[in-house]
């Protein structure tokens, strides 16, 4: 009779064990399905995101388009961001502007708008200016700074002439 209740006793304690073990696998598979979500898919999510290049106008070519001023800014080399070794870009680029108004404050303010072309391109990595997408969110963010420094009119497009990324 004694060995029937050691039995009994071990058999709920066989059932507890093997509960929290169950449990215990449960919640690590829980645990690495969402880190797995977060490192793999969360990345994927990442690029499908919409990014300011995307807005960066092309111009339509017509009988109808009316073509704005356009200033030329001159080459310029600029070394940019590299973990490995030493990468620059040189460029030159036109800028399209709204008006004549708007060209003559152009000029006048062509030092500050060189200014933050400079400092916005030394700012870019290597690996951001080696695509397409990185070149149209370049010019999403050249348009953004150039038109804060306008204010009769604003920048209609910018045109690389030259870009070269070593």
């Amino acid at each position: 009779m004694a060995e029937k209740k050691d039995a009994a006793k071990a058999e709920p304690e066989s059932k507890k064990k093997l509960f929290i073990i169950i449990g215990t696998a449960v919640l690590v598979l829980i645990l690495g399905a969402a880190l797995a979500w977060f490192f793999l898919l969360r990345t994927t999510d990442k690029q499908n995101n919409t990014d300011p290049g995307e807005d960066v106008p092309i111009p339509k070519v017509s009988d109808e388009t009316s073509i704005g001023p356009m200033v030329d800014i001159k080459e310029f080399i600029v070394n940019i961001i590299s973990e490995d070794e030493r990468h620059y870009v040189k460029a030159a680029l036109t800028v399209e502007l709204s008006s004549e108004a708007v060209k003559e404050e152009f000029n006048m303010r062509l030092p500050q708008a060189r200014d933050a072309i400079l400092l916005l391109v030394g700012n870019k990595t290597y690996e951001e200016l080696q695509d397409l997408q990185g070149k149209k969110q370049l010019k999403a963010e050249l348009m953004h700074k150039l038109n804060a420094i306008l204010k009769s009119g604003k920048v209609k497009a910018i045109y690389f002439t030259d870009f070269v990324v070593q």
